[in-house]
């Protein structure tokens, strides 16, 4: 090669490693410095990409070409670019496990060329501490750095003369870090946040902030107290006038919260109803994106799914939306700090997070009733908001959406939204004729207003009496503090954890049939137990529709779009199955994922109460569909049975009653029934809560028993 730039590639042309390939965990990088937004935007990207290909961890190797050829840069250009990584690693909630410099690889031959050392004791290879700042701290007056000895025998290491680091222009260096993805909130953020880097911050800059970064030693504060060692703080607190509960407090942040823990003990369900023009997509996207609404939609079209939804305005299907809590109560913001335009994903909302609310969205038009009701039976929701349009009273969509969360036993929120410039007399009705609804037997809760956090505090542990409302405006913001700090202090109600040590349970609620480079993915509820994946990981899918099961292996999983080889109860995840084309194509909806092998039935007994309402007749051979979780399908009443309530001490079933047909069942009455699904046989078990319709909700129940 001929030209001006001829020495520069002779330089770059020797090789002391192999070329950097596109997959794997593995990422080469010359010099990385005056960086726009765009371009550190790409640099995070492509860092969390090979995090994920490690399964967690990667390694950087910098001053190294694609090809695997020294760079031949200088000290001061390999440390401030291992800075800039560094900073971005923490920004993706991940410190730098090892930061080793090398040098002596390359060194000027009898005819002025570069050359590669044949002696290879001659290379200097220094670990330096992995701080976030200029890795220039410790130099001499002489730019000169002692190396840190590696060898376990003390004796040798005395021995042996002690090299140094050259930060010289002719000291050619090279850098490899080892980054480790640390899956907990509480890591401090860097000193120099990605913004300042991205508007040119000076490398001097990162060092003052280096001093007071956290190194990998100050990560053994945030491991879990022994304790002997918690006891001893409290004592320590008595003495200097602390109170013990601050003293437990700051126990609870130093402790380590895996995403794992945070996404299933402390993952709290709300389910989020009303009729079609309350705002729910709207407060959704305002509590998650923590951006006000225009007046005309803005919020909505950041969560909604499909296009027909977002130029109608109406949601049609169920989605899951994640707001995140920090120890404090803050909430997460959700957009992006560096994209102001894009939404931070679900596992950075994950990671970041303490405590996390999913919010179901849920359809309010009325043609989409059956889409909510399959929504909140297999959503295990433990609260629900019911929201209501403040300028006109409540429809009766609001009152079968209150029918529908106490049939399941779920405590309600009441949210009246739209209160910006909506007349005071329209609040007041609106209010008043909620109240009355709320009061019927057949809801039975009494309407608590909340203005004050003391009110929060008050209405607390008294859910399944009391029914909170809080008036709210996305516009202008009113009222949404004191709705995230009550979804922030609810507490915890279905208590998943202890149905890990049951046989494992996945409860199939969409599938993906050809995911590029995956192959079939399934998504749902983790109902009990844990797994873990792997190629040795056997699994029963099913039933199809002849009530068979398949056999296959759950190759790979995700929790919050995060990969992950352990799943248990209480998750949302997606599973990935080995399965041909043909066998694809058996995958439905309402399926479930069983270790053990499973029996399908089309038969079941359950004991059932007719809700008080509009007037309907059950007898034999009625036809209802039935909602058990996320099984949905039409069943018929083959037998029907009374129940003696008299020795539960409960009201008689006076309202049943046997004419030439057989036994009639009305509104209030309670009997033992045999159904009989239409379609096709499904997995089901006794103590499963069942919820029958024929148009309107009918009547609930409970699974007692699977005929032999």
């Amino acid at each position: 090669m001929s030209g001006p730039n001829a020495p520069l590639y002779a330089k770059r042309s020797l090789r002391v490693i192999n070329a950097e390939s596109d997959d794997g965990s593995t990422e080469y990088k010359r010099q990385v410095h005056k960086l726009s937004t765009s371009r550190l935007h790409t640099l995070a990207t492509q860092m969390s990409y090979r995090l994920d290909e490690g399964h967690g961890r990667c390694t950087y190797h910098i001053g190294v070409e694609d090809d695997g050829c020294h760079s031949v840069l200088d000290y001061s250009a390999v440390s401030e670019s291992a800075w800039v990584l560094e900073s971005i690693a923490r920004s993706l909630n991940a410190v730098v496990l090892e930061r080793k410099m090398i040098q002596n690889e390359v060194e000027l031959g009898d005819d002025g060329k570069l050359k590669l050392v044949e002696n290879v004791n001659d290379v200097l290879v220094v670990e330096e501490p992995p701080v976030l700042g200029s890795g220039t701290n410790g130099f001499n007056c002489e730019d000169e750095k002692e190396e840190k000895s590696c060898g376990d025998d003390e004796e040798a290491s005395k021995k042996k003369p002690l090299r140094k680091l050259s930060a010289a222009d002719e000291a050619y260096t090279r850098c490899e870090l080892t980054i480790q993805r640390v899956e907990t909130h509480l890591l401090d953020p860097s000193p120099l946040s990605l913004s300042s880097l991205s508007r040119g911050s000076s490398f001097a800059e990162g060092a003052k902030g280096a001093e007071e970064a956290s190194t990998l030693n100050n990560l053994e504060r945030l491991k879990l107290s022994s304790p002997a060692s918690t006891s001893t703080r409290k004592e320590e607190s008595k003495v200097s006038g602390e109170s013990v509960a601050n003293a437990e407090m700051n126990d609870t942040q130093n402790t380590v919260n895996t995403v794992e823990e945070t996404l299933s003990t402390r993952n709290i369900r709300v389910a989020v109803v009303g009729n079609v023009d309350a705002g729910k997509s709207t407060m959704i996207g305002t509590l998650t994106t923590s951006f006000l609404d225009d007046g005309r939609g803005s919020s909505r079209t950041s969560i909604m799914k499909h296009r027909h939804e977002i130029e109608s305005g109406r949601t049609s299907t169920s989605s899951s939306h994640l707001l995140g809590f920090r120890h404090s109560g803050e909430p997460i913001v959700g957009r992006d700090k560096i994209r102001a335009n894009k939404m931070k994903s679900e596992d950075e909302i994950a990671r970041e997070s303490y405590r996390i609310v999913t919010l179901m969205d849920l359809a309010g038009h009325e043609k989409y009733l059956k889409t909510t009701i399959h929504g909140v039976s297999s959503g295990f929701a433990d609260y629900a908001i019911v929201l209501v349009n403040s300028r006109h009273p409540p429809t009766h969509m609001t009152q079968h959406h209150l029918n529908l969360c106490c049939s399941f036993g779920i405590p309600i929120i009441v949210v009246f939204t739209k209160i910006d410039g909506c007349p005071e007399h329209a609040l007041a009705t609106s209010k008043s004729e909620l109240a009355k609804l709320l009061k019927s037997p057949e809801i039975g809760r009494r309407p608590f207003a909340i203005k004050t956090e003391q009110d929060i505090i008050t209405s607390m542990g008294k859910l399944h009496t009391l029914a909170p409302t809080i008036d709210i405006s996305c516009v202008t913001g009113e009222g949404l503090d004191l709705l995230r700090k009550m979804l922030f202090s609810l507490p915890k109600r279905r208590r998943h954890e202890k149905k890990v040590d049951r046989p494992f349970e996945f409860l199939v609620e969409d599938i993906f049939l050809n995911v590029p480079g995956v192959g079939s993915v399934v998504s749902g509820f983790v109902n009990a137990g844990e797994l873990n994946v792997g190629s040795h990981c056997d699994v029963y899918v099913g039933p199809t529709n002849d009530g068979t099961f398949l056999k296959t292996v759950a190759k790979s999983a995700h929790v919050a779009r995060i990969n992950t080889s352990h799943v248990t109860a209480g998750q949302s995840a997606c599973l990935a199955f080995s399965l041909n084309k043909e066998l694809r194509k058996k995958l439905r909806r309402g399926m479930v994922v069983l270790q053990e092998s499973p029996t399908a039935t089309k038969e079941f007994d359950a004991e059932i109460c007719v809700l008080k309402g509009e007037g309907t007749t059950i007898r034999r051979s009625y036809q209802a569909y039935v909602h058990i979780l996320n099984v949905r399908q039409s069943a018929f009443a083959r037998e029907i049975e009374i129940v003696n309530n008299n020795a539960l001490g409960l009201p008689p079933s006076h309202n049943a009653k046997e004419d030439t047909e057989g036994i009639v069942l009305r509104p209030g009455s309670r009997a033992k029934v045999r159904f009989e699904f239409a379609q096709r046989p499904e997995y089901i078990r006794p103590g499963m809560r069942m919820l029958f319709r024929d148009g309107r909700v009918r009547g609930v129940g409970i699974i007692t028993g699977i005929p032999q």
